[in-house]
């Protein structure tokens, strides 16, 4: 053959393949995904067609495995049944403005999870003291421990709470562990974690496990987010905290002299049961096993009866749902404050509808304050949010930024004077589509002074970012944060 004519037929044949994929991915890729997800993905594929179609294929589909979305469907039934079997008595929601009412009864329609009186909860922001009082409270355990984690690592931080789990073993006490598959193998000497879990008889599963050759795989960036520690019941802890040492024994991190900055709630009451349910769900999900026999029904537990009692409803949300949940309660709750609207999220890289919620929130007069990190430890993560920050500043949003050498890396927010919302969520389209979270609705005034405590705490740590200084940014950066800002709607 002549080669002027092999490489014409060549250049025609890769002129079609292009062309082909291109077709291909305007008419697969905006199916049932939000328009600035489509376009992020549809501009990737045109400007790098091959390695954007292969990225496409490999993280594109943002659902889990059908199997799974059945098994959670089911799950959400036997959660449905329970609740109505259950008797709670319903909190006096007379009291309650009109519009939070709504977000219970959504809440509750998404998750199957309602709200629930006669709770009380304490914040712990002291790092070490929250692994210490999680293994204090294992020490009291008579029946069950549950524990589920992002990230789980054995070091000089976590020794105690090991310690504990062992000796609750020692005592005949079941205890179980779930661990994210992927983020906890990724952490220095995880193998000797494990192992350390096997020899003092703690059973334990991966979560979202990414084992092809066993047969379990999904998008490898899906994962579980969650943390909580649930006590024969009676008690449970859930927040922003990773069960590792305060640097997630990162020799980056150690290198940075980076710490992590966390916030924890201890909660008693009926709420818990609603705690150990997301447990039991995940649970069976990774091992097929039901968890009937530890459970406490929440009308078995004593309601607090003081004037400080609390209303809570645990939201679980993550790809094993279709409706985002999460987003949804933030969207509804911020929409719904009258007075102010305060964020905090170490990772905010908002969709649309949260900037607007955010910005419309100033144009009605209330006070809006964001809480992030000064420095970041995802430099992508780090330069979308830094992005969105004129924007806000010029809508009239206060941004205080949480010193170095400190990672804030509290996930909370609190409405007007009587509703906060503490868990395992960033402000982030992970959180909101790709990860499994869970987030703690309250409703109580003594809650909210206690996060208004929290958060005087990080005003006075750190400092406010104003529209000024923001205006001299050089140009490099932004640049980068726009940049930044295009891929972070890849999901």
């Amino acid at each position: 053959m002549d080669a002027a004519l092999a490489s014409n037929l060549i250049w025609i044949i890769g002129f079609l393949v292009d062309l082909a994929i291109k077709i291909v991915a305007l008419i697969v890729i905006p199916r049932d995904r939000k328009p600035t997800a489509a376009m992020a993905w549809l501009l990737a594929v045109f400007l790098i067609p091959y390695i954007g179609i292969l990225l496409f294929l490999l993280i594109g589909n943002f659902t889990l495995p059908k199997k799974r979305l059945a098994e959670q469907a089911k799950l959400n039934t036997i959660i449905e049944e329970r609740v109505d079997a259950l008797d709670i008595p319903s909190p006096d929601d007379k009291a309650w403005p009109r519009w939070f009412q709504r977000v219970v009864h959504q809440n509750q329609k998404l998750t199957g999870l309602p709200a629930i009186g006669g709770n009380s909860a304490t914040l712990i922001g002291d790092y070490n003291g929250a692994i210490d009082a999680m293994a204090a409270e294992i020490d009291t355990a008579t029946t069950f421990v549950h524990v589920e984690f992002f990230i789980v690592g054995w070091d000089d931080t976590t020794r105690g709470f090991f310690s504990a789990m062992e000796r609750a073993v020692a005592r005949g006490v079941t205890v179980r562990l779930l661990a994210d598959h992927l983020s906890s193998k990724r952490v220095a000497n995880s193998d000797q974690t494990f192992a350390e879990l096997d020899r003092i008889g703690v059973k334990w599963a991966w979560m979202l496990p990414v084992m092809p050759f066993k047969g379990k795989y999904q998008r490898p960036d899906l994962r579980n987010h969650r943390k909580l520690v649930v006590v024969d019941g009676r008690v449970a802890y859930m927040g922003s905290q990773n069960l590792i040492d305060r640097s997630y024994d990162s020799p980056k991190n150690i290198k940075r002299g980076l710490q992590w900055q966390e916030l924890v709630t201890r909660l008693e009451g009926p709420t818990v049961a609603a705690v150990n349910a997301v447990f039991f769900s995940d649970w069976f999900l990774e091992t097929g096993e039901r968890l009937d026999d530890e459970h406490v029904p929440a009308k078995d537990v004593a309601f607090a009866q003081s004037p400080d009692a609390l209303v809570c409803q645990v939201v679980p949300s993550g790809p094993a749902y279709t409706t985002e949940n999460g987003l949804r309660l933030f969207l509804s709750l911020i929409h719904g404050a009258t007075e102010r609207v305060i964020l905090t999220s170490p990772y905010f890289v908002p969709d649309e509808a949260m900037i607007y919620a955010i910005t419309t929130a100033c144009q009605r007069g209330l006070e809006v304050q964001l809480f992030v990190s000064e420095i970041g430890d995802q430099g992508l993560v780090y330069h979308a949010q830094r992005s969105y920050y004129g924007e806000l500043l010029r809508a009239g949003v206060r941004i205080f930024l949480y010193p170095a050498p400190y990672i804030l890396h509290a996930k909370h927010f609190s409405i007007d004077d009587e509703v906060a919302v503490i868990g395992s969520s960033n402000m982030d389209i992970r959180s909101f589509s790709l990860n499994s979270e869970v987030s703690l609705m309250v409703r109580g005034e003594s809650f909210v002074r206690g996060m208004r405590d929290v958060e005087q705490g990080y005003r006075d740590a750190g400092r406010e970012l104003t529209l000024q200084e923001w205006d001299r940014e050089p140009l490099k950066a932004t640049f980068l944060d726009g940049l930044a800002r295009l891929t972070s709607a890849l999901n």
